[in-house]
């Protein structure tokens, strides 16, 4: 089989990558598996050089790796440009990190000495999706890699180019061969693959039905899954919060990347005696927002990634207006291109308020009080992240734990920070990535016990 990748702005053929066969497919696997018993006794110091290696290359080329991105998903430039810095920074955050974080840790007992050891596992399996084709693959590759596993990428086959480059990077750095390595494939070997011996886990970024498929075959094979899928994230506006403010963080928490983020910001949940106000101008910047030609410094939303998604978004925005919702903004779509779109009066039942809108659809939804925001906030299959906007800080944090999400931020829309664990709750998936947190996923915390 042969993959093709499209520009989704001007439906131009970007690249063509040929899938592997089954003999080299299973070449790769029993690569990663002999790389792993020698990179594994690789010098720690050794390792923290080669990711910093990686990061200077990311750093040199940014150029470069933004605009394959850009042509292969279609985000703005500027976009790509902080996706790729943000990728060197999670490497040398690694880099500077793994020391303590893999230090023994020593418990006290009846015995002479005992402690926790932390030792990689082996080779580890990552799905990785298309909306940050840089900056997914390295979150996870910069742990797993330094603390001495090896990693076989499956990426979307719409950013295989992303995919290709990116082993590059590693290459270049001077990582061994079989370290790291991609893999052109079909989902239909995924299977295959989590059943080789060679391979001890498996880390998915995608789709709840993605992750519910891969979840159910690594427990088939009793492997380590980790999965970061969906989300419908709640922004909540109280009455005292600085509105302007609260609107200026809105349209970067929704529309960054078109919209196309598990974490973006989908249920704009507002306090009646504030929503007019927000609602009136949160619209009027959807409306300055510039979009265009993606590799254009000035464009400001772009298109979709694929045709189809765009598609799904149009029938979730006509079928929530059918059910009573207003069309505040936008509605309209040209293939790949959504604009950017404000629905009022959002209410539970709609998609717009149950589904996950992937892409630059902005739900209002009025609340009387602060007690009916967070109950609609957990009204909600999804548990990746809530936005609180208020001046009151000392009762936001005291209100956090109204929220089941995984992470909860005041006055500031959710994002990944490499020195934060990330991820999610309920049908958001399960597990944590970044920080010291992330590294422990995918290693042996074996106890050593000497008497």
């Amino acid at each position: 089989m042969q993959f093709t990748s499209i520009n989704p702005f001007n439906g131009k053929t970007v690249g063509q990558f040929q899938e592997l066969s089954a003999a080299e497919l299973t070449q790769k696997l029993e690569l990663s598996k002999k790389a792993f018993t020698k990179w594994r006794i690789v010098p720690l110091e050794e390792r923290k050089n080669l990711m910093l290696a990686v990061a200077k290359i990311l750093t040199d080329d940014v150029e470069r790796f933004a605009r394959v991105i850009t042509l292969e998903m279609g985000k703005p430039i500027n976009e790509s440009r902080a996706e790729v810095k943000k990728c060197a920074w999670v490497c040398e955050y690694y880099a500077g990190n793994v020391s303590d974080f893999l230090k023994p840790e020593l418990i006290k007992t009846d015995a002479q000495k005992s402690y926790v050891q932390h030792d990689p596992i082996g080779a580890v399996f990552a799905i990785m999706p298309w909306n940050f084709p840089f900056w997914q693959v390295f979150r996870f590759a910069a742990p797993t890699l330094v603390s001495g596993n090896t990693g076989l990428l499956k990426h979307a086959p719409n950013v295989f180019g992303c995919a290709v480059e990116i082993e590059d990077i590693f290459k270049r750095a001077g990582f061994p061969e079989g370290v790291f390595q991609n893999l052109i494939i079909h989902h239909d070997k995924t299977e295959t693959i989590i059943a080789h011996d060679a391979v001890k886990a498996i880390t998915l970024t995608g789709s709840e039905f993605a992750g519910s498929a891969v979840s159910a075959l690594a427990g088939k094979y009793i492997k380590k899954s980790l999965l970061e899928l969906g989300g419908n994230n709640a922004f909540i506006v109280w009455e005292d919060a600085d509105i302007d403010a609260a609107v200026k963080t809105a349209i970067t928490a929704r529309m960054l990347n078109c919209g196309q983020s598990c974490i973006a910001a989908k249920r704009f949940i507002l306090v009646d005696k504030i929503y007019d106000e927000f609602v009136t101008k949160f619209t009027s910047e959807v409306k300055k927002l510039q979009a265009g030609d993606p590799v254009n410094d000035a464009t400001q939303v772009g298109v979709l990634a694929r045709k189809d998604l765009a598609d799904k978004l149009q029938q979730q925005v006509q079928s929530s207006i059918s059910q009573g919702a207003e069309l505040l903004a936008g509605g309209n779509q040209d293939n790949c291109f959504h604009e950017p779109t404000v629905l009022g009066n959002v209410k539970p039942g709609m998609p717009a308020f149950d589904q996950e809108t992937f892409g630059p659809l902005a739900a209002m939804i009025k609340v009387s009080d602060v007690d009916e925001a967070f109950e609609l906030s957990e009204q909600s299959k999804y548990g990746l992240g809530v936005t609180v906007c208020t001046r009151d800080i000392d009762k936001a944090m005291k209100m956090a734990w109204r929220v089941s999400d995984g992470a909860y931020f005041v006055n500031e829309l959710v994002k990944s920070d490499p020195r934060l664990p990330f991820g999610g709750t309920k049908m958001s998936g399960f597990g944590r990535e970044l920080a010291r947190d992330g590294m422990m996923e995918f290693i042996n915390r074996k106890t050593i016990y000497v008497k």
